[in-house]
């Protein structure tokens, strides 16, 4: 079978794609994850799947498993692993609407990740179109909570990636056409800083600001940053009335190290970070952590499958390493053969101006389709 035989078309697929687009599934909206969830748990119904639907918790969305008829179907097979959540709030559409200039498409969460999730799917939709029995069974699991690093989630992506042979995951694609043979490690921090209040006004040195101390210890943070681990704030929330001294201010931070072993010294520096000063106390407590994903032989080995694949459909296929977490991390640490990247090319994901390139919805459908009718 040539992935390139298949008759995939980008401009149908980006039709389909639309109606997930204009779903908006925002992570902390758990009724909105779910109906993007319900919407691709009936497209693979519909493509003769069997759909589980996971309940959610600790108040995020929840799961859909699918497994599509196969032979083999229950022994070790592919996992392509995907999430639904996008980090646009609902609403986006008013200013980031559903919309196509030239070669580009628009859309909240068109290129991280809805786009891969849609092509992975329309890969299977061409193979069993073209009778294709494809040498392992495949499942596909999308879960509601990766934005927010997957507190919810992480232990059923590990037991199902367990009960399979290789993990493609069909996050974005690289600028260059590449995929990700290995992720950084991330680790998340939460932030308290609690001070004194007094009235802004009348007593305004009898109080004591919390978020003085979080300002402050923002830019200890952001100073912290060097080549081998990177630390940011990015949420920060303080006060209640602007005439009363800063009781409580809080925050979160992410951080981020190629090596896992920076990454628990940057960890450790974090921690450290917790005390008292001039009357206020400044609390760091670690939240989710991604381990870090390092390529073994066996992902090497599923690469060097890809590439081949790439090279007859005339596509180069660059790898390497890459930041920004994804559940890759977790299935690549675990050392099961992971793929990630697969997913559509575009750029600017999560801003108001994350887009796809359509032709490459077809590109990457082909060669997902390669893989899944290859792999063995």
């Amino acid at each position: 079978m040539n992935p390139a035989n298949l008759p995939f078309d980008s401009e149908a697929m980006l039709q389909g794609l639309r109606v997930w687009v204009e779903c908006e599934s925002p992570t902390w909206d758990a009724a909105a994850v779910d109906r993007m969830l319900d919407i691709a748990a009936r497209d693979m119904a519909v493509m003769g799947a069997t759909i589980e639907r996971i309940a959610g918790r600790q108040g995020f969305g929840g799961c859909v498993r699918a497994r599509f008829p196969h032979p083999r179907q229950g022994e070790p097979g592919i996992l392509i692993a995907g999430h639904f959540d996008t980090v646009h709030p609902v609403g986006t559409l008013q200013k980031l609407p559903f919309r196509r200039e030239g070669n580009k498409c628009f859309g909240p969460g068109i290129y991280d990740m809805k786009g891969g999730n849609y092509l992975s799917l329309e890969a299977i939709r061409q193979l069993i179109r073209a009778n294709v029995t494809t040498p392992l069974p495949i499942t596909v699991l999308f879960t509601p909570d990766e934005e927010v690093g997957t507190p919810s989630t992480r232990d059923i992506i590990e037991a199902e990636a367990a009960r399979n042979k290789y993990v493609l995951v069909p996050e974005p694609g690289r600028a260059n056409n590449g995929v990700v043979t290995g992720r950084y490690a991330i680790a998340r921090f939460n932030l308290e800083a609690v001070g004194k209040p007094s009235h802004a006004g009348a007593n305004l040195s009898s109080g004591r600001s919390a978020i003085r101390e979080m300002a402050r210890q923002i830019l200890v943070i952001d100073g912290m940053s060097n080549e081998d681990c990177t630390f940011s704030v990015g949420i920060v929330h303080g006060g209640q009335w602007v005439n009363c001294v800063a009781t409580t201010c809080t925050g979160e931070a992410l951080s981020m190290a190629k090596r896992q072993a920076d990454l628990d010294r940057g960890v450790d520096k974090m921690l450290a970070l917790s005390g008292t000063s001039d009357g206020v106390s400044f609390t760091v407590t670690r939240g989710v952590t991604r381990p870090v994903w390092e390529a073994d032989a066996g992902t090497m080995a599923l690469y060097e499958k890809a590439r081949g694949i790439a090279k007859e459909l005339g596509m180069e296929l660059p790898h390497g390493s890459a930041g920004g977490g994804s559940d890759g991390n977790f299935t690549g640490a675990m050392g099961i053969p992971t793929l990630d990247g697969l997913g559509v090319r575009g750029a600017d994901p999560h801003t108001l101006n994350e887009h796809i390139i359509v032709e490459s919805l077809a590109e990457r459908g082909r060669l997902m389709a390669g893989l899944l009718a290859t792999l063995e």
